[in-house]
């Protein structure tokens, strides 16, 4: 059987039981022409270069290769970085027997005929064995159940290494009876050290070459924390220079033996989820360069182009939004050029939309308003259609009362209606939250005065169009009732922020306009609004003014764009049970805090 096509599973080793049970024996001692990297595999565990954290003093790792504590142990890390070459170490320096073998060729019957044999050789006084399985991960669950047994009670003691993420590849059961050890990839000069000892060792090049400084920092960028690769590289340019008749590997022959950098990213694994979460990350962050590297990764490593659109599209949405509604269409104009166009030009398109996405305004209101509207339906709110809002283009449905009562809002001038849509049980509920980002911003403005509206809280007689266009400001009082409150006498009611009103927060009143008489921001007991006058914002008309020239509430009052009460005009309010207590909807309360 070979392992990782680089070296026989044979007997081998100081101290290793040799077995005559098949293929999946112990290790060959490697030979002389053996590739490179199988020649230079640590002798004993203080040759180990990297993985400091798994080598202090008393360690899970340190206790296995020593054969102090009979431990089962899952060793996870990516390709090149020692996972084989620990199995060798712990096969060189027990007594125990071991056996190797891959997942990629052996099944149950091999499992279990291992297990037997270490049973049989346990009851008759022989050694403990430990079995090796290689690129455990591609075992099915039926075969990995097969080791539960013999793990638990160690009639084997297993060592087992992946690639990919144990705790989606291996079963639960499994893992548990196990130790994880974590390895990680080398950083440059743990590879540039074993580059030098390969160069020099007599198990390696034996000094036959010289390796140039340019060569060397080239082998160890390209190999990307993969010592295997590295060695690879080295040991192919090694040839080179020799077929040239040089000794010295310089940057052009190293260049010749690699010219493309090893890039960690598999598109079922643990590389594949982390690089695309830094690239979904980076541009939430506003960090285009970033996005951009981790999308060429992508790119570069083979990933599919729909994939990394799809992440693009459902992007847009979830974290630009209403900031920005035309990055929806970029993110889905790439996708589509993906469709048509295909890689690799297509490479263009998707990295245009990415810098667009990452430098666009953010908001994920309309994720969470989404995420609130299905907790309340998960949590049974949310009751029959009302039967205003229900189908009623069948005949025998108006007899049943759909439809009946419903108010097109196209047939108001304003373009929207006082109307229940909201079940019942949810009438008043705010799911959605604008932010004060990008586009989103005008949303701030209009949505509260489109709520007062659909909800029978907003004056009849306000002039929509004038509201859209500014006239009233974002949380004015405008609207809010005059008339008798709950406990007698006349509600308070503040005439909010107007463009154009007289002296405010909002501009300078028109030169000819009369004010208010009284204290600032009020009007005394018996005060009349001129025709012309213009509402100071803010002010609060007390019980017993009067409102218009004739003092009546009348139903085609309105307040002019201009902020003037205009003459003849009155406004007239519905009153909602909170306007009989004599509250407000913002206004009163800053007026009574004596804010202009």
């Amino acid at each position: 059987m070979e392992l990782d096509g680089l070296f026989p599973l044979q007997p081998g080793g100081v101290g290793t039981t040799a077995t005559s049970d098949g293929p999946s024996a112990g290790f060959a001692a490697p030979s002389a022409d053996s590739p490179l990297p199988v020649r230079m595999r640590p002798a004993s565990i203080d040759e180990l270069v990297g993985q400091k954290h798994l080598l202090a003093p008393g360690a899970p790792l340190r206790q296995l290769v020593t054969g102090a504590t009979p431990m089962s142990v899952i060793l996870w890390g990516p390709p090149g970085t020692g996972k084989t070459t620990i199995a060798h170490l712990v096969a060189a320096a027990t007594d125990r027997k071991f056996v190797a073998m891959s997942a990629l060729s052996a099944g149950v019957k091999d499992v279990r005929a291992v297990i037997e044999t270490a049973r049989r050789q346990r009851r008759a006084g022989g050694p403990p064995t430990v079995l090796f399985i290689d690129e455990v991960h591609r075992f099915s669950k039926t075969q990995q159940d097969s080791l539960l047994a013999a793990v638990e009670d160690r009639t084997v003691t297993l060592l087992a290494a992946t690639t990919e993420n144990p705790y989606f590849s291996v079963i639960s059961p499994l893992l548990s009876r196990c130790v994880l050890l974590t390895l990680q990839s080398l950083d440059t000069d743990a590879v540039r050290t074993l580059i030098r000892r390969a160069v020099a060792d007599p198990r390696g090049l034996g000094g036959a070459v010289t390796l140039a400084a340019e060569a060397e920092e080239h082998l160890v960028r390209l190999a990307g924390g993969d010592v295997r690769k590295a060695l690879t590289a080295l040991e192919a340019a090694a040839s080179s220079a020799a077929a040239q008749g040089v000794a010295e590997i310089d940057l052009a022959t190293a260049e010749k033996a690699v010219d493309i950098a090893a890039v960690r990213y598999d598109r079922d694994g643990d590389a594949h989820y982390d690089v695309t979460s830094a690239f979904i990350k980076s541009m939430r962050g506003s960090d285009p360069d970033a996005a951009l590297h981790w999308l060429a990764r992508m790119l570069v490593a083979g990933e599919d182009a729909r994939f990394i659109a799809r992440r693009i599209v459902i992007f847009a949405s979830e974290d630009v939004g209403m900031a920005d509604p035309q990055a929806l269409q970029v993110a889905t104009a790439a996708a589509q050029a993906v469709q048509q166009v295909g890689l690799p030009e297509a490479q263009l398109n998707l990295a245009q939309a990415v810098v667009h996405l990452a430098t666009a305004p953010k908001s994920n209101s309309v994720t969470t308003a989404l995420g609130a509207a299905m907790a309340d339906v998960r949590a049974g709110r949310g009751g029959a259609v009302p039967a205003h809002l229900r189908d009623s283009h069948y005949p025998g449905s108006r007899g049943l009362g759909h439809g009946k009562g419903y108010r097109y809002p196209h047939d108001d001038p304003r373009g929207v209606v006082t109307q229940q849509y909201a079940p019942d049980d949810l009438v008043g509920a705010d799911y959605y939250h604008p932010s004060d980002h990008g586009a989103e911003r005008a949303v701030v403005d209009r949505l509260p005065r489109l709520r007062r509206i659909v909800r029978g809280t907003a004056a009849r007689g306000a002039d929509p169009v004038a509201r859209d266009r500014g006239a009233v400001g974002h949380g004015s009082g405008v609207g809010t009732p005059v008339g008798p409150s709950a406990e007698g006498g006349t509600a308070r009611s503040t005439v909010g922020s107007l463009p154009g009103a007289a002296s405010g927060p909002d501009g300078p009143a028109p030169e000819d306009a009369a004010r208010i008489s009284g204290p600032p921001g009020a009007t005394g007991p018996g005060s009349v609004v001129e025709p012309g006058s213009v509402v100071e914002p803010g002010s609060v008309v007390e019980p017993g003014s009067v409102v218009a020239p004739d003092g009546k509430v009348a139903p085609d009052g309105k307040v002019a764009p201009d902020g003037k009460v205009e003459p003849g005009s009155a406004v007239e309010q519905d009153r909602t049970d909170r306007d009989r207590a004599g509250q407000d909807d913002g206004g009163a309360e800053t007026a009574e805090k004596g804010q202009p």
